[in-house]
């Protein structure tokens, strides 16, 4: 449970649970072990060395880091400052990162070792770049975090945080165009709290072990820890995602709780030893931020025998939405599910001009409720077009059956439309991939003269596998309708993936339309 008197906001995690049980571990990050005491003590430091840099309510703060421990006390002493973090995701190339720092326009900007030069880089195209302070390691470009924390007091700043106050802007993983800060208020996540004891995944015990492997830039990497932190859990923290890793912390950490995306559970369930491992401390695995395959579900039930959750959610929701209980992953028919609406929020399938429909017709997935975001930063038109009505539009096409749990086709951009039907790539992919010899795939939509656009599977082999394309296409067709079913196969070693695992089709897309107009999206 969260004591939600003690902890109004996210910046009161750390002293709430300080005074609760101050010698517990917080957060385990390689073999350094922080206490609820000392993440108090640190976030104090931050926020007061961030006054003193001239930080002021509402400014902007930036990380480029790998997952890291010093993440957390940045992040807790920034929302203490009544400032607002503005992770950046590590992943991208110079440009995209000058991009988010002209769009953010931080007055700090904290760099991990393994980024300095891409820092330097990407503030070198800037008219006013950041003040730069090295988050872990050292360079002479960079002051050191230690002489910038300098004496700090590790007393609690005066100016307490506020409910309205910006307190998280992370960047969509702009999989069609230039990303957008999500602005993420204290209200929201207030509101997160008060739901996430509730709900299955997210609710759990004095500590309990979470392991952390989502990246801190990533809405459920954030969502988790804070959830783990504010219920007193121990957060296993982990910088770099290996399936090999991952099992064997599962097994030495006797990680209670974890969150992983679809394509870490694949990887994972394709390790040698997977089925070997001592899971019996493991209560929940929660997945999520991209499609899973129902065969591969499937044998991640049964190889790690504990409850799954599916969460289904958007940055811009503050990763709310829905969830699949572990129950309801056992009701017939629901597994392919996302489930049905948290706890205060409400969703709908809305029509072109956004009225409701009704179950089994499809529509837009739309969601309502104090966990939508405050804006898109500096995009005040494309917040208006995204939240109607309080209505956040979500892209993502789906029906809502007569139980009231809804289903998710695709992404709108991504439905193809072959011969007049509407074909999505999530449902062709579900049903190839426990076709043998297969370890992913993706669908798109090609240019084909006769139908407009033709499904085209891109195919990732199994180790040592040379699957026959014919083979494949006759698996899909007995399995779904013809006109869904691929015309062609081709074969990728990688598939091109954001961190949150989803594929990035634009790119899949990119050879085939080029020099062409695409008829959707």
């Amino acid at each position: 449970m969260i004591d939600l008197d003690a902890i109004r906001t996210l910046a009161d995690i750390p002293a709430a649970q300080a005074q609760k049980r101050g010698g517990a571990v917080a957060v385990k990050f390689g073999a350094r072990e922080t206490s609820f005491a000392e993440l108090d003590a640190q976030s104090n430091r931050v926020a007061n060395a961030l006054i003193a840099s001239a930080v002021v309510p509402g400014d902007r703060v930036s990380v480029l880091s790998k997952n890291h421990d010093a993440w957390y006390p940045l992040f807790f002493g920034t929302a203490r400052s009544r400032a607002c973090l503005a992770p950046i995701n590590c992943r991208l190339a110079a440009g995209e990162i000058a991009f988010i720092l002209g769009d953010a326009a931080p007055k700090l900007l904290f760099v991990g070792e393994d980024f300095f030069e891409t820092a330097l880089a990407a503030i070198a195209e800037l008219e006013t770049p950041p003040r730069l302070t090295a988050l872990y390691g050292a360079h002479p470009a960079f002051e050191s975090f230690d002489a910038w924390l300098g004496d700090a007091p590790a007393a609690p700043p005066a100016d307490e945080p506020q409910l309205g106050d910006d307190v998280l802007q992370l960047y969509t993983s702009g999989t069609t165009g230039r990303p957008k800060g999500v602005v993420l208020a204290n209200r929201n996540y207030r509101r997160f709290l008060e739901m996430a004891s509730e709900v299955d995944g997210f609710a759990y015990d004095e500590d309990d072990t979470v392991m952390i492997v989502m990246p801190l830039f990533h809405v459920a990497g954030t969502n988790v820890s804070f959830s783990g932190l504010a219920q007193g859990g121990r957060l296993v923290l982990v910088k770099d995602f290996a399936a090999p890793d991952a099992i064997r912390m599962l097994t030495e950490e006797r990680v209670a709780h974890a969150f992983l995306a679809p394509a870490m559970i694949q990887m994972m369930l394709q390790q040698a030893e997977a089925p070997d491992g001592d899971y019996s401390q493991l209560r929940s695995i929660a997945y999520g931020a991209s499609p899973i395959a129902e065969d591969v579900l499937r044998r991640a039930r049964a190889t790690f025998g504990c409850d799954f959750v599916q969460f289904y959610g958007m940055t811009e929701s503050a990763g709310g939405g829905a969830y699949l209980s572990p129950a309801a992953h056992d009701l017939p028919g629901k597994l392919t599910s996302c489930g049905k609406p948290w706890p205060q929020t409400e969703m709908a399938i809305l029509n072109g001009e956004g009225r409701p429909l009704g179950d089994g017709e499809i529509g837009e997935i739309a969601i309502r409720g104090d966990i939508v975001m405050k804006e898109y930063w500096n995009r005040p038109e494309a917040t208006c077009e995204t939240v109607i009505d309080g209505w956040l539009h979500t892209g993502d096409v789906g029906y809502r059956d007569a139980d009231g749990f809804y289903f998710v086709h695709d992404r709108i951009k991504d439905m193809i439309v072959s011969g007049g039907e509407n074909v999505y790539p999530a449902e062709v992919e579900s049903a190839i991939m426990g076709c043998p010899g297969v370890a992913d795939v993706a669908v798109i939509g090609v240019p084909d003269d006769k139908w407009g656009e033709a499904v085209k599977a891109l195919i990732v082999p199994v180790k040592g596998a040379e699957p026959d394309p014919d083979a494949v296409i006759a698996w899909a067709r007995e399995r779904i309708a013809a006109y869904k079913a691929p015309k062609s196969v081709d074969f990728l070693d990688a598939l091109p993936r954001n961190p949150s695992g989803k594929v990035l089709r634009r790119d899949l897309r990119a050879p085939y339309w080029e020099g062409r107009e695409r008829a959707v999206g």
